[in-house]
């Protein structure tokens, strides 16, 4: 019955949260071991205790790693994007106004003032459409928090000590319900 120092953090919604495990505050984090064996633990600390270096430790995980590199890129993909949209808008102003200056000469091209404006529509909508799925991708990550940590070692005996409490709880309570337990009543006239 051995408890791993390992333990990964989940987030539980509003109306389930609890307080927390130090500060008895209401808390919607919620650390808990990640194996199905026994024994099985879970506590809500506030996600300041997680910042705690006192408290507990993050274990790097290479796949956070990668997810981090991820929203990195996405974060360069949109700012390229913005930057594609700004050009586009540059080069279509620089169009305008070399068109206004042959309007100028010629008021005959109606259509082209309705072309430019569905180009212009077109394009803001493909650079909304763009950003929009580039922060869709982007939300998917949780928080800048890390997943998984180890308790330092005061608070994780204090996990295993609660734990051995209650197993030898469970034990007294089957030895009290045991008739064996206690002695008989006396048989014999004395």
């Amino acid at each position: 019955m051995s408890l791993q120092n390992v333990w990964h953090l989940r987030r539980v919604a509003d109306t389930a949260s609890k307080a927390c495990y130090i500060c008895y505050k209401p808390s919607t984090s919620v650390l808990i071991t990640p194996d199905n064996k026994k024994p099985k633990d879970f506590f809500y600390v506030c996600p300041s205790h997680l910042k705690d270096r006192g408290f507990c430790s993050p274990i790097i995980d290479a796949e956070e790693d990668a997810k981090k590199k991820k929203d990195e890129e996405l974060a360069r993909e949109i700012e390229q994007v913005k930057q594609e949209y700004e050009e586009k808008q540059k080069r279509k102003k620089e169009k305008k106004k070399e068109k206004k200056e042959k309007k100028e000469e010629e008021d005959e091209d109606k259509e082209s003032k309705k072309s430019e404006k569905e180009d212009d529509r077109k394009a803001e909508q493909e650079k909304n459409n763009k950003i929009e799925e580039l922060q869709k991708k982007a939300e998917h990550k949780a928080d800048d928090f890390p997943r998984i940590f180890t308790l330092h070692k005061n608070f994780y005996q204090m996990r295993i000590n609660r734990i051995r409490s209650i197993d030898l709880a469970k034990r007294n309570a089957e030895r009290m319900k045991d008739p064996a337990l206690f002695p008989s009543v006396p048989k014999g006239d004395i």
